[in-house]
């Protein structure tokens, strides 16, 4: 049953798993309790174009993989489209509240019926700097989701995303901030149009130490100007939008 205890269990399984097998072995015990046959996490990207650009693990029927990897659905997919629009997680049927139907919507969906996947859930996964993604649980054609299920897998989506994105690219665990907190305030007035200037009389500081934060941020992220330092450390998640709009 998805039980608080049950997920408990997991965010603490799910940091001590070694490897993708032993990954995909705690998705399927999820899969027992939630009572359905089939898991997929993955970015939404190209993956016959670009294989190694994001995560993906899953234990759909390969035709069923093949067929989606060459149709491209890995942006145009409805359940992808829908899940670009929130955080919350939704259940498949609920997928036109989220994005426009299109024609091609219901020729998939029926495929994926065909390849014995019927009604399931989702709950998006976004990060700075990567392609959206998501996480995924699905049931047979004459499967029936408890209304329960995707209180669940709320619950553990993140934890399941972040430890594979950890797994397929360990390197992640090493990196931090690449911003200094001063630096980062000093980027976010120059990428709002002030002057060096005019930021060291807002932030109370010298000009010339305004400078070399601005200097010392640019050499941490190896570019010359402040646009492309600005691209940068909002892909990297050092600001986001919402610090640039709040001012």
């Amino acid at each position: 049953m998805p039980t608080m205890d049950a997920a408990h269990a997991f965010a603490h399984d799910v940091t001590r798993v070694k490897d993708l097998a032993g990954f995909s072995d705690l998705l399927a015990e999820l899969c027992g309790r939630l009572g359905c046959r089939w898991f997929a996490l993955s970015h939404h990207v190209d993956f016959l174009a670009a294989p190694a650009r994001g995560v993906r693990i899953h234990n759909y029927p390969e035709e069923w993989a093949l067929w989606f990897d060459q149709h491209r659905l890995g942006l145009s997919d409805p359940i992808h489209r829908a899940s670009r629009r929130g955080l919350a997680g939704f259940f498949w049927h609920d997928y036109a509240r989220f994005t426009q139907r299109r024609a091609s919507d219901e020729i998939i969906l029926t495929e994926a019926r065909r390849h014995g996947i019927g009604p399931g859930l989702t709950v998006p996964a976004h990060l700075p700097g990567e392609a959206h993604g998501s996480v995924s649980f699905a049931w047979t054609p004459d499967g029936n989701p408890d209304p329960q299920s995707l209180w669940f897998a709320r619950m553990i989506g993140g934890l399941a995303f972040e430890a594979a994105r950890r797994l397929v690219h360990p390197e992640i665990a090493a990196t931090g901030p690449r911003l200094t907190e001063r630096q980062r305030e000093c980027l976010i007035w120059t990428a709002c149009g002030k002057s060096a200037w005019e930021t060291a009389t807002i932030m109370g500081l010298r000009y010339d130490t305004v400078k070399e934060h601005l200097r010392n941020a640019r050499a941490r992220y190896d570019v010359t100007g402040c646009t492309p330092l600005t691209i940068r450390a909002l892909f990297a998640g050092d600001i986001c939008f919402g610090d640039l709009a709040g001012l």
